[in-house]
């Protein structure tokens, strides 16, 4: 608990005491403090998928205005800006362009929003921070564990406003929800569960060929090292490669990950899990993506508490779609979300007046307006803080599935020790994948990935599989996007 006091404290008074700083905010960031009935002036990064929703919810509200769209695409950006100059709120005189630092040196924005390939999220963190603009970016809010350090390093030193795109935290619904867990209503919890179990179809394969004339390569590239353009790629199945996206498990799972680990006990927020292993494959589907569609993952924390993750794609016939989150508690009792519960040998709620969590109010959305129109970061719901921490939990979980073997696909191949409750989990996947989905036993191979010890004051794996496992925090770089150290920003 004590970095996330320094991070308030820093968000709050700045490093440099109660001058310019006094909110946080050093001199170069001073001019995008705006008076409370001035809108506040976007730039949308990125305005396919769900760019699209972005735009109609910041030209939509009555306190913001859109004022560019950012996009290397030149055909998705003409049609969007033409979508806008169509409607008739003010974000009609919207501009377009190409590149979000050209955008970031105008004094026109406040803030900008992040909707772009994954690979982009923390870069951006940076950059807006550097020039003094708060930034609503979308989940995950890193693509790989240390550049979102570095991302929350510039967060805390420039003092911006910070969201992510994890819509949950704005609901009242999850802030009940997870009041009652914390408040011990239901006794002690053991595992907090989170599932992103959607139907998804394999992607073929796509030639690497040259990039259409309106896409800018470079600039869609970013960051990442790519050998070469195919259409897989652009727009949308770039999650299903390890160079631009993190799979289902920090793509939709993003969400329920956050939940999972929202509702932690207190005593473990803000830290990270101190082992998680991963075992799953890319089952049925003869394809060109690298990810995982089918996935059972473990996160273990200092004071025993577990993360549990499911990832299940592969659509079949009878196919269950579970996009959500379970608890399960020490007396054998399970919470839904929504707040079914399932009681054991006699075990019940507790008669506690349970608050729900503090959040801002407004939505995802109108809640980042909200705290960007306050110059207040710790309002933002799903702050920079919380969302290195909850997606790297993520991150973790992908590196042991990225370090695995290769062992036969049957009941055997998990390895949980005396964790009973870990093997009946997995167990309800594998029945899925062998009945369900087809998989046939020991003619088919799990990737199954080590337990890993992970030091989270140091960030950096010890022990076994350390060596290959530190590789893989960090994605290699182009040198035209690379960041600063944390201590660089």
């Amino acid at each position: 608990m004590t970095q996330r006091r320094d991070f308030i404290k820093k968000s709050i008074f700045g490093a440099g005491g109660l001058t310019i700083g006094a909110m946080g905010f050093n001199a170069k960031s001073y001019a995008a403090i705006m008076g409370a009935n001035e809108r506040l002036r976007i730039a949308v990064c990125g305005v396919n998928g769900r760019g699209k929703t972005h735009i109609r919810e910041f030209s939509e509200h009555k306190d913001s205005e859109i004022v560019y769209l950012v996009d290397p695409d030149s055909h998705v950006l003409n049609e969007r800006l033409q979508s806008l100059r169509d409607g008739s709120t003010p974000s009609n005189r919207a501009k377009g362009e190409k590149d979000v630092r050209r955008v970031l040196d105008s004094k026109e924005i406040d803030a900008i929003s992040v909707a772009t390939p994954n690979n982009w999220h923390s870069l951006m963190v940076v950059w807006a921070a550097q020039a003094g603009k708060h930034c609503y970016v979308e989940k995950p809010a890193s693509h790989d564990v240390k550049e979102g350090r570095i991302a929350l390093a510039a967060a805390q030193k420039y003092g911006i406003v910070v969201q992510h795109g994890t819509q949950r935290r704005s609901s009242d619904n999850w802030a009940k929800q997870i009041g009652e867990i914390k408040s011990g209503k239901y006794g002690k919890m053991k595992v907090s569960h989170g599932f992103a179990c959607k139907p998804r179809a394999g992607i073929g394969y796509k030639p690497v060929t040259n990039p259409p004339e309106h896409l800018d390569w470079n600039l869609w590239k970013g960051p990442s090292v790519i050998d070469g353009y195919h259409e897989n790629l652009v727009h949308y199945n770039w999650h299903w490669f390890w160079q631009v996206g993190n799979g289902e498990l920090n793509n939709q799972g993003t969400h329920q990950l956050d939940v999972a680990y929202w509702a932690l006990d207190d005593e473990v927020a803000n830290t990270h899990p101190k082992r998680v292993m991963a075992l799953g494959g890319r089952f049925k589907w003869d394809d060109q993506g690298e990810t995982p569609n089918t996935m059972f993952a473990l996160a273990e924390f200092a004071n025993g508490q577990y993360v549990f993750f499911n990832v299940r794609n592969v659509d079949h016939e009878g196919y269950q779609r579970e996009v959500t989150n379970r608890f399960y508690f020490e007396d054998g009792g399970r919470l839904m979300e929504g707040g079914d519960y399932t009681s054991h040998q006699g075990s019940q709620p507790r008669n506690i007046d349970a608050k729900p969590v503090k959040i801002t109010p407004g939505g995802a959305f109108g809640s980042f307006v909200a705290a960007c129109k306050a110059n207040d970061p710790m309002m933002a719901n799903g702050n920079m803080y919380d969302a290195h921490y909850s997606c790297t939990m993520g991150h973790l979980m992908n590196i042991s599935y990225r370090l695995g073997e290769k062992v036969p696909f049957n009941a055997k191949a998990g390895r949980f020790g005396d964790n009973q409750l870990a093997f009946e989990e997995f167990m309800k996947i594998h029945e899925i994948a062998r009945d369900g989905m087809g998989v046939p036993v020991d003619q088919a191979d799990y990737i199954v990935g080590p337990w890993l010890e992970f030091d989270g004051e140091a960030e950096h794996f010890v022990g076994e599989k350390s060596v290959e496992a530190n590789r893989l925090l960090y994605d290699p770089r182009r040198a035209e996007f690379d960041l600063p150290s944390p201590d660089a920003v």
